[in-house]
């Protein structure tokens, strides 16, 4: 075998070697706890014997929890919150990135540098840290912003007030992707359309725009995926407000039945249906959007 071919040999191996932390950190972390809970799901605790010797062991269930889990309620109802905070939270925080970032491109910005850290900070802050926060912010005690004057923890309030921690929490995140994608423009395009005559939020509009539509396509599909996955800023704010019970939101349901109910088999039943939904929707939603902007392309 000649040196040549080795070292092709090596060169064809060294991607693989690149990803292969990933992949082993994901069957670790994702992949192998997936599959304990889909085994978990298909079991049940049963009681046998009287009260005073009786005790407690594992059966299978089959999809017997599953039934149960479709036929909850009160997850149900918790579906429906999970989906009108998304509808809150996904456009507000999409259209505030774009605008954020398409602001921060135009020449006539200054203390870019400062604007952009000032927005990205939030992102850098836990969610725990920001929801208690804000939640001091919301307090009719504590409030500096007419908290007590405004509810800020009534039925209908108490959606936007978490929507809000949410939004400026992933604000700068997607913001720095779209912007990343705006300076990455070939300045030539900008200058001929200034030279046949355009102004700024024309070739904002016609070029730029749709130019970054791919970037702001990823930043609105990490944000359903996170709005699907909404747990810290509700279960922060729970002790805060009547309006937030602890099965607010499906995850909030799932903590409970594990560690509150200690029934970690519907939890694990519903935690698979969970996910099956999400990864659902995010892929009808990413098809979706992804089939838009090729018809705008055309």
């Amino acid at each position: 075998m000649t040196r040549s071919s080795t070292n092709a040999r090596r060169t064809s191996r060294f991607p693989y070697l690149l990803v292969l932390p990933a992949v082993l950190l994901f069957a670790a972390f994702v992949a192998a706890p997936g599959v304990y809970a889909g085994v978990l799901s298909l079991q049940r605790r049963k009681v046998n014997g009287g009260l005073l010797g009786g005790g407690t062991h594992t059966v299978w269930a089959g999809l017997a929890n599953y039934r149960d889990v479709l036929g909850d309620s009160e997850l149900w109802s918790g579906v429906l919150r999970m989906l009108a905070l998304g509808a809150i939270t996904v456009p507000a925080t999409v259209l505030l990135a774009l605008l954020f970032a398409v602001l921060l491109d135009l020449e006539r910005t200054r203390l870019k540098r400062v604007t952009r850290l000032t927005i990205f900070l939030p992102y850098a802050v836990p969610g725990v840290i920001a929801s208690l926060m804000w939640g001091f912010l919301y307090l009719p005690a504590t409030s500096p912003i007419g908290g007590d004057r405004v509810d800020f923890f009534g039925q209908a309030a108490v959606f936007f007030s978490v929507a809000n921690v949410a939004v400026w929490g992933a604000v700068g995140f997607n913001m720095i992707v779209i912007y990343t994608a705006l300076r990455a423009l070939p300045a030539e395009l900008q200058e001929s359309a200034r030279l046949d005559g355009a102004s700024e939020w024309q070739i904002v509009l016609r070029i730029k725009v749709p130019l970054v539509l791919p970037a702001v396509v990823m930043c609105a599909l990490f944000t359903v995926l996170a709005a699907l996955q909404v747990f810290n800023e509700p279960n922060t704010l729970k002790p805060l407000s009547n309006a937030v019970s602890s099965t607010w939101v499906p995850l909030m349901k799932i903590y409970d039945d594990a560690f509150g109910n200690s029934d970690i088999y519907s939890a694990a039943a519903t935690s698979v249906v969970l996910a099956v939904a999400a990864l659902t929707v995010s892929f009808l939603t990413a098809r979706l959007i992804q089939s838009r902007v090729k018809q705008e392309a055309k």
